[in-house]
C-alpha cells in the first residue's frame, strides 16, 4: 500500500499503522467532520482503503497527531482510554504575547460566547482542566508554550492561552493577529493500551514559526519525561 507522506499537499501523513489503530498527522486547515467535503476520516478510509471509526478530534485550525481505531472494538477501548484519562496527550503553541504567568494550571468551566468563541469561568462543575509550561527565546519573537490538557473541551487549549494574555498566534476567534496558520499543533501522545506500551512525538512542519522553533525542542522531545502536577477527575474515580 502506497502511503502518502507529504503533508504538505495532503489532509494527513500516516505516522503508524497496528493492528488496532492508524496514527495520523493532520494538516492544519483540514475538518474532522464531512461539512463542506469529505472530512478527514472519509478522507483517510479512502486513502488506506480501511474502515476506521472515530476516538477523539483536532479542530479544524489544528495540525498533529489523531487516532483512528480499526475495528468497533478497538474504538470502544481507545474512546474509554480517552474518558479515563489513561491516554497522555501534549500539545504545542506559539504566541506572540507575554503571558500572565510562565507556567501553571488553567482550570474552570468553559461557556459559549459571542462569534462561537468560548469563555473560561471561575466555576468548577465540570472544569476544563489545562497545565502549560513555556519558553521564551531570545532570537526569535514568539513564546513556545508545551501544554497537558487532563480534560477534552472543544477549543480547550485556545482559551486556556487566552484566558493568560497569551493567544495563539493566528487564532483571530480569540483576539490574535491573523497569521498562515492557527500555531496550535497535537504534539505527543502517550498510552498503554491492547497490552501495548506506545509514545509517539511529531513536530510540526507547516507553519514559518513553527519551522524556526524546530531546533529548540530537544527539551521537549520526550514531554512525558518532564515533571508534571497530577489531576484527577473525581466524576472518573467514582465510574472505576
Amino acid at each position: 500500500m502506497a502511503l502518502n507522506t507529504n503533508l504538505t499537499e495532503a489532509a494527513f501523513r500516516v505516522v503508524a499503522v497496528t493492528d488496532h489503530f492508524v496514527l495520523l498527522n493532520k494538516a492544519p486547515g483540514i475538518s474532522f467532520h464531512s461539512d463542506d467535503g469529505p472530512g478527514l476520516v472519509v478522507l483517510a478510509e479512502q486513502e488506506l482503503q480501511m474502515k476506521l471509526y472515530a476516538v477523539h478530534r483536532l479542530d479544524k485550525v489544528t495540525s498533529g497527531l489523531i487516532l483512528l481505531a480499526r475495528s468497533a472494538a478497538a474504538a470502544a477501548k481507545l474512546s474509554k482510554a480517552f474518558s479515563l484519562q489513561q491516554i497522555e496527550k501534549y500539545y504545542l503553541a506559539i504566541s506572540l504575547d507575554k503571558p500572565l504567568k510562565k507556567q501553571g494550571w488553567v482550570k474552570g468551566d468553559m461557556v459559549l460566547g459571542r462569534r462561537s468563541g468560548w469563555k473560561l469561568l471561575k466555576t468548577m462543575h465540570q472544569p476544563a482542566i489545562s497545565y502549560f509550561i513555556s519558553q521564551g527565546f531570545a532570537d526569535l519573537p514568539f513564546r513556545a508554550f508545551l501544554i497537558k490538557p487532563f480534560t477534552g473541551k472543544t477549543h480547550q487549549i485556545r482559551v486556556a492561552l487566552k484566558s493568560v494574555s497569551a493567544p495563539i498566534a493566528g487564532d483571530v476567534l480569540y483576539q490574535a493577529e491573523a497569521e498562515s496558520r492557527v500555531y496550535l499543533h497535537a504534539y505527543a501522545l502517550k498510552f498503554s493500551v491492547f497490552n501495548q506500551d506506545f509514545a509517539y512525538v511529531c513536530p510540526p512542519d507547516i507553519g514559518q514559526r513553527f519551522k524556526q522553533l524546530t531546533q529548540q525542542l530537544q527539551p521537549w522531545a520526550k514531554p512525558w519525561c518532564l515533571t508534571w502536577p497530577s489531576y484527577k477527575n473525581k466524576a472518573i474515580k467514582a465510574t472505576k
